[in-house]
């Protein structure tokens, strides 16, 4: 079923596509919740008497899922409809999340109990991820691209900044079943809603083995995409050790502790929302070069924090960061959805996502070993010299200036 493509010529303008606005409200309203669940999940191990290492295996059965299955769930977005994929998706999120609030609130949650919901919903985001790429190039032009990707995430972003507020609200006067009820209602509507897409699922003739061969084969030829993987599995590693982890550690040694690493989390996330409304106005040329260049503002606040600076310029540092890696996010997705063709594209972005996925232990991991051996301001400012010398490097690959605008 072929779904009708009107012309925007305004930033809002794909908003003009009924589809399109169906899909961008089930984004926000799954948003909603997806900002409280984080705290809620947290909450609701340490109410069943959890400690530190029961929720890492929590976290932990979360994101296994994400990395094994993300690949499966490119070929199958290759293949069947991916709007049934998302409806499918959502719809095990929200049982996943709904039998989670359901323990939570009846006192009967374990750790494995809540690992088991995890593991779930880690599967869920795994389809959920190849799928949700490939539906914005089959309800957009091409042309229109950049601006529908910046709107999809507008509320995401926008949701990023008061969610987790309202979440700990609900948690402090509720509990965190409340919370975990509003997600798994949130992904429940978002189900309905991408059901309506009803888009055709894509012609095949070959075996399921067969187009994972033929998609690996496709990704290794694209010199740019491979290479930006490897690039971006190492920014994201880097990242992730020098600020989501070591961050905090900084923030309570050296500075204010949680009043400090609040302010630094919300200008992060202001940031974010800035660079979505810097996407719906800039349209670069050079849409792979723009990536490489933008996201490399995740080195600053490593760098910030590492040299001890002040908060201002830590503030700053974080904004600028949120900003680069949002224009990042928006060029990338747009390059890939204009550079590949539409039945590869779930394949593709799976690959892409498993090597950024892998970088989340990695780096935990390389942080944890390194900070035995040096001190943790040494770390930070080694993780912001790996992320500046990793873009370096792929700016050399020429294939990157070849990914243009089309």
């Amino acid at each position: 079923m072929k779904v009708a493509i009107e012309q925007p010529t305004t930033p809002l303008g794909p908003l003009r596509v009924a589809a399109f606005r169906r899909f961008v409200l089930a984004n926000l309203i799954s948003a909603t919740g997806s900002a409280m669940a984080p705290l809620a999940l947290a909450y609701a191990v340490i109410g069943q008497g959890g400690g530190a290492g029961s929720l890492g295996i929590v976290l932990a059965t979360n994101s296994v899922p994400t990395i094994v299955f993300t690949v499966a769930g490119g070929v199958l977005a290759d293949r069947l409809s991916r709007s049934r994929i998302l409806f499918l998706s959502n719809l095990l999120s929200a049982a996943a999340q709904g039998m989670l609030a359901v323990l939570v609130a009846t006192h009967h949650a374990t750790t494995a109990s809540i690992a088991a919901c995890g593991f779930a919903s880690g599967v869920a985001v795994a389809f959920t991820a190849p799928a949700a790429i490939g539906v914005v190039g089959q309800l957009v032009a091409a042309q229109h691209l950049q601006q529908a990707n910046a709107l999809v995430r507008l509320p995401n972003n926008a949701v990023k900044v008061l969610g987790p507020v309202v979440g700990g609200l609900i948690v402090a006067v509720g509990g965190p079943a409340w919370a975990l009820s509003w997600d798994a209602i949130t992904f429940l509507v978002a189900a309905l809603l991408l059901l309506g897409l009803r888009l055709g699922a894509p012609v095949t003739t070959g075996s399921a083995l067969a187009d994972l061969r033929a998609g690996w084969s496709g990704f290794r030829s694209r010199t740019w995409l491979w290479t930006y993987t490897a690039a971006g599995t190492v920014v994201v590693a880097a990242w992730l050790a020098g600020f989501q982890l070591l961050g905090p550690v900084i923030a309570a040694e050296h500075y204010s502790g949680a009043r400090f690493w609040g302010l630094v989390q919300g200008a992060f996330a202001f940031g974010l929302l800035a660079g979505t409304v810097v996407c719906l106005r800039w349209k670069p040329r050079r849409l792979l070069a723009v990536a490489v260049v933008t996201g490399s503002g995740l080195c600053l606040p490593p760098a910030a924090l590492g040299s001890g600076l002040d908060l201002p310029w830590v503030l700053l540092s974080a904004v600028l960061a949120g900003v680069g890696l949002d224009v990042a996010i928006v060029a990338w997705n747009t390059a890939l959805q204009q550079h590949v063709p539409r039945e590869e594209l779930g394949r593709m972005s799976s690959f892409n996502g498993v090597g950024e996925r892998i970088a989340i232990p990695l780096g935990y991991l390389v942080t944890a070993l390194a900070a035995h051996a040096w001190a943790d301001r040494t770390v930070l400012l080694v993780c912001a010299g790996a992320i500046v010398a990793t873009t370096v490097l792929n700016l050399c690959v020429r294939d990157v200036y070849r990914v243009n605008r089309v």
